[in-house]
C-alpha cells in the first residue's frame, strides 16, 4: 500500500526533505527544523548500526516515499527494468519520472507529487486534450500536459504554485504557459541527486 501517514514523521526518519511537503508553508518550515531528528522518544542512543541490507532498504523507502508510489508498484517498475537491456538504473528513473503525476509536479502545476495525484485523480488534468484521471500513466515524448479546465487553475493553492517563477524544468520538458510537453526520454540526473540507485538494484536482486 501507499504510505499514508504522517508526512513529516517519515521525512525525519529518512533525514531529508522528501517533496512531502508545499515548499515555503508553515509544515515545511517545522519540518526543516527538526529534520536531523529522528522520530521517537529516545532519539539516537537506542539506534543499532545499519547493515548493508539496511542501507538499501532505507533508499529504496527514499524513493518511494518520493515518488508516493506503493511497493508493489515499485516492484513492478524493477520488474520491467531489468529484462530490459542496458542501464537498468536509468529504466526505473524512466519509469518514474514518466509518471502522470510526476509530470505534473515538475511542469510545476502543483506543489506536490501527493497534490499533482489528486488533480490527476479528480480529472483536472488533460494529455492531449483528453482527460487522464490515472496518476501511473506513462506520458510518452510529444505528449501535451495540460488542465483540462481553465476554472482548475482558479484552485488558490494552484494559483499561487503557478505564480512561483523559480520552478527547475527538467531538459527533457518544455512548458508554454500553463501547458508542458514531454519533449524527450527522462534521464536518472535528477532522482541520482537524492538517491543511490545502484543500491536499490541490489535490494531487489537479492
Amino acid at each position: 500500500m501507499r504510505y499514508t501517514g504522517p508526512k513529516n514523521r517519515i521525512a525525519r526518519r529518512e533525514g531529508m526533505d522528501l517533496g512531502l511537503k508545499t515548499p515555503g508553508s508553515k509544515n515545511h518550515a517545522r519540518l526543516l527544523n527538526k529534520l536531523t531528528v529522528l522520530p521517537g522518544q529516545h532519539g539516537v542512543r537506542r539506534r543499532r548500526k545499519t547493515s548493508e541490507r539496511g542501507i538499501q532498504l532505507r533508499e529504496k523507502q527514499k524513493l518511494r516515499f518520493i515518488f508516493g508510489i506503493s511497493e508493489k508498484q515499485m516492484k513492478n517498475y524493477f520488474k520491467k527494468s531489468v529484462v530490459k537491456k542496458g542501464n537498468t538504473a536509468l529504466y526505473i528513473s524512466q519509469y518514474l519520472e514518466r509518471r502522470l503525476d510526476n509530470i505534473v509536479y515538475r511542469l510545476g502545476l502543483a506543489p506536490t507529487r501527493a497534490s499533482a495525484r489528486q488533480l490527476v485523480v479528480h480529472g483536472h488534468i488533460a494529455v492531449e486534450d483528453k482527460k487522464m484521471s490515472i496518476p501511473s500513466y506513462q506520458v510518452k515524448v510529444g505528449d501535451k500536459v495540460s488542465f483540462l479546465k481553465d476554472k482548475s487553475t482558479k484552485i488558490p493553492y494552484i494559483e499561487k504554485t503557478l505564480s512561483n517563477k523559480d520552478i527547475f524544468l527538467p531538459g527533457w520538458l518544455e512548458k508554454k504557459a500553463i501547458a508542458g510537453i514531454l519533449t524527450s526520454i527522462p534521464t536518472s540526473d535528477e532522482i541520482s541527486k537524492q538517491i543511490n540507485l545502484r543500491l536499490i538494484i541490489e535490494y531487489y536482486s537479492r
